[in-house]
C-alpha cells in the first residue's frame, strides 16, 4: 500500500464530522496554491535544503511536475530545460493544464506567468555551446528534464547563473532525470558519488546532505559542512548536494494503470535503468569503443598507493593546454604503474615555461617527457626543456606516419594517434603480459576519458575517432586519458631495461653521524 493509500484509508475510518473538519483544515492550508507535490519523494524534494536535488530514477516518478511546481509556487524567475527545443511540448502542455492556458506563451521563445507575478522560460541547448545562449540572466530556480542528456559542462555552465537578489528567496537547482543511457550522462554518478558510486568512500542515504567545493583542477571535493574552506588561496563557499530518488510507485496519478508492464517489456539493460531506476544499468560499451571500461576498471582495481620498488620514473605524459577551457596534465609512469594525475586549468599554464616548471618540479630518474605537439601548444614546451634544461625529451605527433602494426601483425595504423591508442588497449587487454601489472590511478574523470574514443579500420588501417568530435560528445577535452595514453607512448620498461632496474629501490637518505660511526663500519 502507498503512502496516499494509507492515508485516504485512515480518511475514510473518521467519523463524517471529524472528515469534514480535516477537509476543511487542508482547503484552508491549500489556499490558492495552483499546485501541490504528491506525499513521498516529490514532497522531499519540494522541501529539500539542497543547493543541487538529483530527483528520479525510475520511469514516472512524477520528475516533470516536481520542477513545474516548484517553478509555480517556490521561486520567482525559473528557467526549466531540455537538450532539444522539440521536447518542450510536453512541459508547455502541463504547464498550461496547471497554470491556465493564457498563462502560457508558446511563440518563441516559450514562458510562462503565474497569476502572482512568477516567470517560468523553457530552453534547450541540443549542442554543446547552446547553453551560452542563457549566459549573464541570473534565476532563482534551474530546473533540468532528463538532466544525463546534458553534458556535465553545459550542466554546470547554467548551474553558475542560479542567484537571487530578493531577501528570503532560496536559489536552487533541480536535475530531474533517468539514469544516463550513454556516455553524455555518466557525470552524474561521480558528482552524485555519494548516492550513486558503489566505490564512494563515505556511502549517503537519500535525502542527506553532502557539501562540496570545486578545486581549481576541476575536481569536487567534499567538505565537512557549509562554512568556507581556503583552498589554493582562495575561500571557497560549499554548495549541498542531494539524491532524492522516486518511483512509479509514488505517482498516484501513474501508479493504477498499465504504464508498470510497458516497463517490464523493456529490453535490458533499458529496463534496470527506467523501471528499476538503476544508474549503473546501461552502462555499456561503444561496438567500436577502443578501451572497454572494464579493463580500464580492473588497471584501477588493481591500483596501489605506492609504485613498485623496482621500477624507477619512466615516463611524463603531458598533454598541454595554454591558456582556454582545456587543462595541462601530466600522466607519471614508473613501469605498469601510473600516479595520480598533476592537472592544472589551461589559464595557469599559459606559456610553454609554465608547463616546463611542472615537468621539471614532477620528474625524477630521468624520466623521459613525452609532450603533445598536437595543436602546435608543445612546440614551446620542449624547446625551454631541451635548451635551458638539457632534458631530452619526445614530440608526440598525433598525425605522423606510423609504421608499426597491431600486435597480430595483421592491421596498419593511419597514424601515430591510433597506434599509441591501440598499444594502449594491447596493454590492458587481459590477455596479454603487460595487463595483471597495469594499474591506473582510480579517477572518474579518467574513465570517461580512456573509454570515451572509438575506432574504424580504413584503407591505411586502424583509425581513432577526432578529438573534436570527442569533444562534442562529452563537452570537454579528454585530457587526462590523452596524458596516460602518451606516457605508455615512450620511455623504458621492465621488459626492455630489466638489467638497468634490477638494482634500483627506494632509498632513504643515510644519515652520517660523525667520525666514531664511520671508525665502526670500517
Amino acid at each position: 500500500m502507498s503512502l496516499l493509500d494509507d492515508i485516504l484509508a485512515r480518511y475514510a475510518a473518521l467519523d463524517p464530522a471529524v472528515q469534514a473538519d480535516v477537509a476543511a483544515r487542508a482547503a484552508a492550508a491549500v489556499g490558492d496554491r495552483v499546485w501541490l507535490p504528491n506525499p513521498g519523494p516529490q514532497t522531499e524534494a519540494y522541501f529539500s535544503k539542497a543547493d543541487v536535488t538529483l530527483f528520479g530514477g525510475q520511469a514516472a516518478g512524477g520528475k516533470s511536475d516536481l520542477l513545474l511546481g516548484l517553478a509555480a509556487t517556490a521561486h520567482r524567475h525559473s528557467l526549466i530545460m531540455r537538450r532539444e527545443y522539440v521536447a518542450l511540448a510536453g512541459l508547455t502542455e502541463r504547464a498550461g493544464a496547471i497554470l491556465g492556458r493564457g498563462a502560457v506563451r508558446l511563440a518563441p521563445p516559450p514562458r510562462a506567468t503565474t497569476a502572482d507575478g512568477r516567470l517560468i522560460e523553457f530552453g534547450a541547448a541540443q549542442h554543446v555551446g547552446d547553453e551560452a545562449k542563457f549566459q549573464g540572466r541570473g534565476r532563482d530556480f534551474l530546473g533540468f528534464d532528463e538532466a544525463a542528456q546534458f553534458t556535465e559542462a553545459q550542466a554546470r555552465f547554467l548551474m553558475g547563473w542560479v542567484r537571487t537578489a530578493i531577501p528570503g528567496q532560496r536559489a536552487r537547482a533541480v536535475l530531474a532525470t533517468n539514469p544516463p543511457l550513454d556516455a553524455r550522462g555518466e557525470w552524474l554518478i561521480p558528482y552524485f558519488g555519494p548516492w550513486l558510486d558503489p566505490a564512494y568512500p563515505k556511502p549517503a542515504r537519500p535525502g542527506d546532505l553532502r557539501w562540496f567545493v570545486t578545486a581549481p583542477d576541476g575536481k569536487d571535493l567534499e567538505t565537512p559542512d557549509g562554512r568556507p574552506v581556503e583552498l589554493a588561496g582562495q575561500t571557497l563557499r560549499p554548495k549541498s548536494r542531494t539524491f532524492i530518488p522516486a518511483a512509479l510507485a509514488d505517482n498516484p496519478y501513474l501508479v493504477r494503470t498499465n504504464y508498470r508492464a510497458e516497463l517490464d517489456a523493456l529490453p535490458e539493460p533499458l529496463r534496470a535503468a527506467i523501471r528499476d531506476g538503476d544508474f549503473l544499468a546501461a552502462r555499456q560499451d561503444d561496438e567500436w569503443q577502443i578501451l572497454p571500461a572494464a579493463w580500464v576498471e580492473a588497471a584501477m582495481r588493481r591500483w596501489r598507493p605506492a609504485p613498485p620498488e623496482s621500477a624507477p620514473m619512466c615516463a611524463i605524459g603531458v598533454d598541454v593546454a595554454r591558456g582556454g577551457a582545456d587543462q595541462t596534465v601530466l600522466a607519471i609512469r614508473h613501469d605498469n604503474w601510473f600516479a595520480p594525475l598533476v592537472v592544472k586549468p589551461g589559464a595557469e599554464t599559459p606559456l610553454g615555461t609554465d608547463v616546463a616548471g611542472l615537468v621539471v618540479a614532477c620528474r625524477r630518474d630521468s624520466a623521459l617527457p613525452v609532450i603533445d605537439m598536437g595543436g602546435g601548444y608543445g612546440g614551446a614546451v620542449i624547446e625551454h626543456l631541451a635548451g635551458a634544461n638539457a632534458i631530452q625529451c619526445i614530440g608526440f605527433v598525433p598525425a605522423g606516419a606510423s609504421t608499426a602494426r597491431t600486435a597480430d601483425g595483421q592491421l596498419r595504423f593511419a597514424n601515430k594517434r591510433a597506434e599509441a591508442w591501440w598499444k594502449f588497449r594491447e596493454a590492458l587487454d587481459p590477455s596479454g603480459a603487460d595487463a595483471v601489472e597495469m594499474q591506473l590511478p582510480n579517477d572518474p574523470i579518467l574513465l570517461r576519458d580512456l573509454t570515451a574514443p572509438t575506432f574504424r579500420v580504413g584503407p591505411r588501417g586502424i583509425q581513432v575517432e577526432a578529438k573534436d568530435e570527442i569533444k562534442a560528445r562529452l563537452g570537454r577535452s579528454p585530457d587526462r586519458g590523452d596524458a596516460v595514453v602518451l606516457a605508455w607512448a615512450g620511455g623504458p620498461r621492465w621488459r626492455t631495461h630489466e638489467t638497468q632496474w634490477r638494482g634500483h629501490a627506494r632509498r632513504r637518505p643515510e644519515v652520517i653521524l660523525g667520525r666514531p660511526h664511520q671508525k665502526r663500519r670500517r
